[in-house]
């Protein structure tokens, strides 16, 4: 039988690890910019295109809010299509605007038509339209659809052309 000598370059043993020391699981540091705070106060920036009619389709998918009878929650999805004027609505102060009803109670039709006044009060819109799919409670889907048209606003012509289905973000 040959025997093998063990040499310098053999596998160092592994340190011994204390039983009384667990280690802690690694945690994610903190990003420099954290994630910013619900928010009620929408922001706006010049239309680039007032010369001209056009739609902006925003879909807000994950609203949540809570009825202000149960306290249970409530969720939706919110279309909005907007035909801006002079300004339109910046999307990260829109986004934290829906983050803030999160912890309100608020009824369908009330939570709806306060979004399009919101809205309306900062952009002043040729147009705009909110439909609010409200998720099944009591065995009852509600949709809540809200509209306004700016005073003299003429809108062009209908034309038929395919519409946007749902997105929901996932292969198919």
């Amino acid at each position: 039988m040959a025997t093998q000598k063990k040499t310098a370059k053999s596998a160092a043993p592994a340190p011994k690890m204390r039983k009384d020391v667990e280690l802690a699981p690694k945690q994610r540091e903190m990003p420099p910019n954290p994630p910013s705070r619900p928010s009620k106060e929408l922001h706006v920036f010049p239309n680039p295109a007032p010369e001209r009619d056009y739609v902006i389709q925003f879909q807000v998918p994950e609203f949540t809010c809570h009825c202000p009878l149960t306290g249970q929650p409530d969720f939706a999805h919110f279309t909005i299509d907007m035909i801006a004027d002079q300004y339109c609505v910046e999307l990260k102060s829109l986004k934290m605007y829906f983050w803030s009803y999160r912890d309100e109670g608020a009824f369908h039709e009330k939570v709806t038509n306060t979004i399009l006044e919101d809205i309306v009060k900062v952009t002043n819109p040729r147009f705009i339209r909110i439909t609010a799919k409200w998720y099944v409670r009591g065995g009852i889907y509600t949709n809540v659809v809200v509209e306004h048209r700016k005073k003299g606003w003429k809108p062009q012509p209908r034309v038929d052309l395919p519409t946007h289905g749902f997105e929901s973000g996932l292969l198919r």
